[in-house]
């Protein structure tokens, strides 16, 4: 990959579900979910999510969803960027391109879960911040003894917000 120009944004659609799971798998250490999981990121939370492609090959993926009872906010499930495409704030524009989305004009805060040790989530969320000019503010949200019986590292809830509808944040 030498130009991030070439990769096109689009809202996924229910045919891309096993090839999102493909991109999840490549990326450790993410967690994979089943790929009925991701049949239903690309068509149930479509709107709120992002498919990024370099031609026709998913090179990037956002899921997301705004929660049910505060529209407010949008919680940011997994972000997946292949390894070839790492580097070009590819997963910054992904961000970016569903906050501008109309389903989003009411949203002020996003919020994500991210493991103490995943450095490029921490950093991602940390630049939007502060392209948002907004306050991050993170707590451990499910805890890797108590709530995963050790099997897991603790998730750390980070809300990032309030912010304003913006166009572009990259």
């Amino acid at each position: 990959m030498s130009r991030l120009e070439n990769i096109s944004f689009r809202t996924p659609c229910l045919e891309d579900g096993l090839a999102v799971h493909r991109l999840i798998e490549s990326c450790p250490p993410l967690d994979t979910n089943s790929s009925y999981c991701n049949f239903l990121q690309c068509s149930h939370f479509a709107n709120t999510s992002v498919i990024a492609e370099a031609g026709k090959d998913p090179v990037g993926f956002i899921s997301g969803y705004i929660l049910p009872e505060r529209n407010d906010t949008l919680f940011i499930w997994q972000v997946a960027v292949a390894e070839r495409a790492r580097g070009f704030g590819l997963a910054s524009r992904m961000l970016n391109h569903i906050i501008s989305r109309p389903q989003c004009k009411f949203v002020s805060y996003l919020e994500t879960t991210i493991t103490k040790s995943n450095q490029a989530s921490w950093a991602l969320f940390r630049r939007a911040a502060q392209k948002l000019s907004s306050n991050l503010n993170s707590s451990v949200w499910i805890d890797g003894q108590l709530h995963f019986d050790g099997l897991h590292d603790s998730e750390h809830l980070v809300r990032i917000g309030p912010f304003t509808q913006v166009t572009n944040f990259q």
